[in-house]
This record gives C-alpha cells, sequence and structure tokens, in this order.
C-alpha cells in the first residue's frame, strides 16, 4: 500500500543501501566533495576509495531508527559548526502523544524539516515523516537516500489533471493512514517551493489536498482532530542561499523566467546545509482545532501563527530600514554587507527584500491572506 511513495521499511534497509554503495553516482558525488583534486585526477581511484568507505560505514545499519539516530548525531555537529546558535520553544506544551501534523514555513530544502527533527530528537519524541517534492529526485539515488530517512514523495511532474488530481488523493490518503494507522508524525511545506522573497504564505490548495480524503459525513473539524495540524515558524539570522535566491528573483523580475542550471537543486541543498546560517529558531505553534469554513480560512489560521512566531533578527530589522531610506538606518550586519558587495542594484534589492519581507508581515504591511 503505498508503494510508490512511502519511505523505506526495516526490512528494505539493508538491499538500499547496498545498492546505494555500488552506485557510481553517488560514488562521484562525495568523491568530487570530499576529495576534488583526487577526484579530477584519478577518478576511478577516487570512486573506489568512497565505496570502500560506505561499506565500512554503512554496513552496521539495518534499521530506520539506526539511520536516524546516526543523522541526528551529525546535525548536532553541523548546526553547532555552522550556527551560532540553535534553539526552540513551544514544543513541549503541545500533546506529543498524538500524532501531529507540522505545517511550517519553508526557507531551506533539506533544514527546514531536518531541524524540526532535530527538535524531537532532543526531546526524545518521534521524529517526523517528510513530504517532499520528485522535482528533486531525478536521480534514483537521491529517492533511495531521502526514503531512507523516512520522506515521502509528492508527486508534481505530472502530465494531466487527472493523473494531478489521483496522485492528491493518494498523498492526502497517505497523510491521514500515517497519521491515524501508523501513528506516526508528519511534516509538509506550506507551499510548494521555498520562499525565496522571504513572504512566508500558505498555499490553500495545499489544505484542500489535506481534506481529499476527509469522508462526506464528517465536518472539517472532526477532520481537523484527526490531522492535528500544528503550525511551526522556522527562522534564520542568514539564508546561506541568499544570493543565489537574488540572482533567479532578479532574472525572473527582468525576464519573466528563469530556467536552473544541472545540479542546481544539489548545490542548494549543500550550500543550504554547510552555509553558515547565524541564529536559528524554532517555534511550535497550538493546534488548528475547531471549525472552519473552508481551505482558505485554515490556510490564514497557519499563516496568523507562522507570522506571529517568526522571530527576527538584526539581519531583518537593518535590511528593512535600508529599504525604506529611514532617517536612523542600522548599520547592516557584516555578513550582509558581504554578500551584497558581488551583486548589482536589482539583486541587492531583491537581497534586502527577502530579510525585510518578515519585518513588513510582522508589521501588518504584507498581507498573506
Amino acid at each position: 500500500m503505498f508503494d510508490d511513495i512511502r519511505p523505506y521499511r526495516d526490512d528494505e534497509v539493508v538491499p538500499v543501501i547496498q545498492r546505494l554503495i555500488n552506485e557510481p553516482a553517488l560514488q562521484a558525488s562525495i568523491a568530487s566533495y570530499a576529495s576534488p583534486k583526487l577526484y579530477r585526477f584519478f577518478p576511478t581511484i577516487s570512486r573506489a576509495l568512497v565505496k570502500f568507505s560506505l561499506q565500512w560505514k554503512l554496513k552496521r545499519f539495518t534499521t530506520v531508527d539506526a539511520i536516524q539516530t546516526e543523522v541526528a548525531k551529525y546535525l548536532h555537529k553541523l548546526i553547532k559548526k555552522s550556527t551560532d546558535g540553535f534553539s526552540f520553544n513551544g514544543l513541549r506544551q503541545l500533546d506529543m502523544t498524538k500524532p501531529t501534523l507540522f505545517i511550517s514555513n519553508h526557507r531551506d530544502i533539506a533544514l527546514d524539516p531536518a531541524l524540526i527533527n532535530l527538535a524531537l530528537f532532543k526531546c526524545d519524541l518521534t521524529t517526523v515523516e517528510i513530504a517532499i517534492g520528485d522535482n528533486l529526485l531525478s536521480k534514483p539515488w537521491v529517492a533511495d537516500l531521502m526514503r531512507l530517512n523516512k520522506s515521502f514523495i509528492v508527486k508534481r511532474n505530472l502530465a494531466t489533471k487527472r493523473e494531478m488530481l489521483t496522485a492528491s488523493k493518494s498523498l492526502s490518503a497517505y497523510i491521514h493512514h500515517t497519521l491515524t494507522d501508523t501513528n506516526h508524525n508528519v511534516w509538509i511545506a506550506q507551499r510548494e517551493g521555498r520562499a525565496k522573497d522571504g513572504i512566508d504564505k500558505t498555499n490553500a490548495a495545499l489544505i484542500s489536498m489535506l481534506l481529499l480524503n476527509k469522508d462526506k459525513q464528517q465536518s472539517i473539524a472532526q477532520y481537523l482532530e484527526q490531522l492535528n495540524i500544528v503550525p511551526i515558524s522556522i527562522s534564520y539570522q542568514f539564508d546561506p542561499c541568499d544570493s543565489d535566491k537574488a540572482k533567479e528573483l532578479a532574472t525572473i523580475e527582468a525576464t519573466g523566467s528563469y530556467q536552473k542550471a544541472e545540479g542546481e537543486d544539489l548545490k542548494s541543498i549543500t550550500q543550504g546545509i554547510l552555509g553558515h546560517k547565524g541564529q536559528v529558531h524554532i517555534e511550535f505553534g497550538t493546534p488548528i482545532l475547531g471549525e472552519y469554513e473552508n481551505s482558505k480560512a485554515i490556510a490564514a489560521e497557519i499563516d496568523r501563527q507562522i507570522i506571529k512566531n517568526y522571530q527576527l533578527y538584526d539581519s531583518n530589522i537593518a535590511a528593512e530600514a535600508r529599504l525604506n531610506d529611514q532617517n536612523e538606518i542600522k548599520a547592516l550586519p557584516s555578513y550582509l554587507t558581504e554578500r551584497l558587495q558581488p551583486l548589482n542594484q536589482d539583486q541587492q534589492r531583491w537581497l534586502l527584500s527577502m530579510y525585510a519581507n518578515p519585518v513588513l508581515a510582522k508589521t501588518g504591511q504584507i498581507k498573506t491572506s
């Protein structure tokens, strides 16, 4: 059931890991990152060394929980190295004996759900199953890696409306099944794609998808109680991908479109994980319960909580002041000054806007609903 989209189970871990160890593209990807000079001159030897290393390191993993525990250790070290502090709040006030559907704003492809998992792990709570779009899974080995780490697939690259509706119904049923039958927590972003302009807005179509599995006899309130939706605000002081996002937004503004380069998503994932992020905070909201008129009303409540709980940093305040040319312009953090230097005027405006827009949303100058 749901075999085409669900995460891998324990009995599938060993064969999938062996398939990954033998995957030349994965070997090449790791070798080119870990030892670029060796890989450039001796690619065959470099891949062989990676394969040997993977066999030695991965042979002890036989369950999903074992993989998750190892990922948590790595993530903890990574956060210490790439941030100036990671904090979270509101989680201990939730009743986590009931499986929860977390819906958050979306700034980083991989880190958003990873940080939520880290917060849950620190509180000895069950981690989430992660929704990931198939646009990020163009290579089978990437899909294998993600599905080993409790990710399920959101099908987006479909040709017809009928196929899209069928996929949406299946996804809605899978999320409900995961929450109510297998009793696992779930994470999904509030919209498809990252909020590259810094405006966090829930797509009402996402909520409509979640409601597709609702029995006609059920009220929205009854179904919401089963979904147990909790909004989450993720706040990064700095975005390691900010200049790339600014260039993309400026290109779209100037030409009306933007064509991604080969491997751009993988580059963004790596950059987001390893790049400097300053302070990072996660604020867990409160469950969305009760009767709502429609999907738009539910989306509006998610937006209200995310914006209310978003933590503003000096990067946000200074960027908003600089854009609005206020009398007492706050000095930009040195990080932002450095990021602005190689950009042209339009790109600089977009970079400052992505940091300033959370301030405007909080003060009601940007309407998300």
